[in-house]
């Protein structure tokens, strides 16, 4: 491929396309659709992170929209699907008309759109679907010597890219529309060579990344690091925090002698910030990737001493306020839920409506694991996976809690409907709080206490093949 070539015509229509992105007053652009089997009556739409509004469906659950004074670009729809909370993208151009229909059963596969501006989206869509499709394929590629792989990776990205030129001749695309398209081909074969070592070698075998080909990372010099138009957009994302552990990585073990790869190492993670802060100007970019990494660590370290070393490095690196409150609040969290001490005493509802405090329901040793109506996958996966534990450990006592705002009808029904029983089911009274105290975050996090209501493991993972044997390591004690 003539990389150098496409490299150049993207960085011209780069150029051009600054023009088309500046916000005029007048342009404006409509969306809507019809949402088959909708779990709620509202659509949020959003730029960049920030709601626009929120936008009601009508009787026949079909909405229209219209967004005035357009800022070009992507802009994403949010809603209540059937499996949880789901989101897609829209390209949206002055004057665009489009008109949207999916099924929440079958989001992003049932998405189709009509109406002005309709061929790019649907592009867009299928090109997602394909990615997901190409996933699969490349995972296998995955176990194929270095050159091989290469060979097979290129092949596909051949094909995307001939698509996409018969695409962009065919319909007179804009300039905009070729950056996003163009980058999806280009951050997702990016990514595909960022992952590859590790799911080749492995964690275990980080030595062996010396032996890949001398110019397995030449596309590296290529990456734009501060692409306004692709910051919102999945490959793009996704890209960045796999090339940043990557890169950072690479910088931790020029200075360390580890055979084995430990992402929980306090060097290793504060390596990736300060990468991230050289190598990213556009803050947009730059505080989201920040505070994902900073969480990363604190939601997975033990080494509660080590919280300040790291959070200290982005509190100066961060402009975006409201991460920066929140991860605040986290910290001091955390540091209350240090192995040792107490479980918080959070206030609890049955499925009686009947006041609860956790500290009253824990005379055993106990595993407590949250859910939420908006994860259905996780809620049916963890649920499943309590009723495997409770067979092999039947000392153990097992806690579900909901973390949604207290709705014992619903809950209850959501429970009845994958014939769950509300024994050991529980609601946080006061979500807001409880959801800090506890520093629920990630969902799937899980607690395990001690018979004495001491904490043994504050952020644990029910599907880690390391989970029963911190039970077990409980239980021998």
């Amino acid at each position: 491929m003539r990389l150098l070539i496409s490299i150049l015509l993207i960085a011209l229509t780069f150029n051009s396309c600054k023009k088309d992105i500046t916000v005029k007053e007048g342009d404006y652009a409509f969306i809507g659709g019809e949402i088959i089997n909708p779990s709620d009556n509202k659509i949020i739409l959003s730029k960049s992170n920030t709601i626009i509004d929120t936008i009601l469906l009508d009787k026949q659950n079909r909405f229209l929209y219209k967004i005035n004074n357009l800022e070009p670009g992507l802009y994403a729809f949010k809603l209540q699907a059937y499996y949880g909370v789901e989101f897609q993208l829209a390209l949206l151009e002055p004057k665009d008309s489009i008109m949207l229909r999916l099924n929440t059963i079958d989001f992003d596969e049932s998405l189709v759109y009509t109406g002005i501006g309709a061929k790019k989206n649907n592009y867009l869509i299928n090109m997602f679907l394909k990615n997901e499709e190409e996933n699969e394929k490349i995972l296998k590629f995955c176990q194929l010597q270095p050159e091989v792989f290469e060979n097979r990776l290129d092949s596909l990205r051949r094909i995307n890219q001939n698509n996409l030129q018969t695409f962009n001749a065919k319909y007179n695309t804009s300039d905009l529309f070729k950056i996003i398209a163009q980058g999806n081909i280009d951050y997702n074969y990016y990514l595909s060579k960022e992952i590859y070592p590790f799911a080749y070698y492995g964690d275990n075998e980080i030595k062996n990344l010396k032996s890949l080909p001398e110019n397995f990372y030449s596309y590296r010099k290529d990456i734009d690091y501060n692409n306004e138009i692709l910051k919102d957009y999945f490959s793009y994302d996704t890209f960045l925090r796999y090339h940043f552990r990557n890169l950072a990585l690479s910088e931790h073990l020029k200075h360390s002698n580890d055979k084995t790869f430990n992402r929980g190492s306090l060097p290793y993670n504060l390596k990736r910030l300060e990468l991230i802060d050289s190598l990213i100007s556009n803050e947009k970019i730059k505080n989201p990737l920040l505070s994902m990494s900073t969480m990363s660590y604190l939601n997975n370290t033990k080494d509660i001493d080590s919280l300040d070393k790291i959070t200290d490095f982005y509190y100066a690196k961060s402009t975006d306020e409201f991460d920066k409150n929140h991860i605040k609040k986290l910290v001091s969290s955390l540091k209350q839920l240090k192995i040792g001490n107490d479980i918080p005493n959070i206030d609890l509802l049955n499925y009686k409506s009947e006041d609860v405090s956790l500290r009253s329901i824990i005379n055993k040793p106990t595993v407590i694991h949250f859910w939420s109506r908006d994860y259905k996958s996780h809620f049916k996966e963890s649920h499943n996976k309590i009723k495997e534990l409770k067979g092999k450990y039947p000392e153990v006592n097992f806690i579900s809690i909901n973390v949604d705002e207290p709705k014992t009808k619903s809950n209850h029904k959501v429970l009845l409907q994958y014939n769950y029983t509300t024994e050991g089911e529980y609601q946080l009274k006061y979500p807001k709080k409880a959801k800090q105290d506890l520093a629920i975050n990630p969902i799937i996090k899980v607690m395990i206490i001690d018979k004495k209501g001491k904490i043994a493991e504050a952020h644990t993972n029910m599907f880690s093949v390391h989970f029963e044997e911190q039970l077990l390591g409980l239980l021998n004690k």
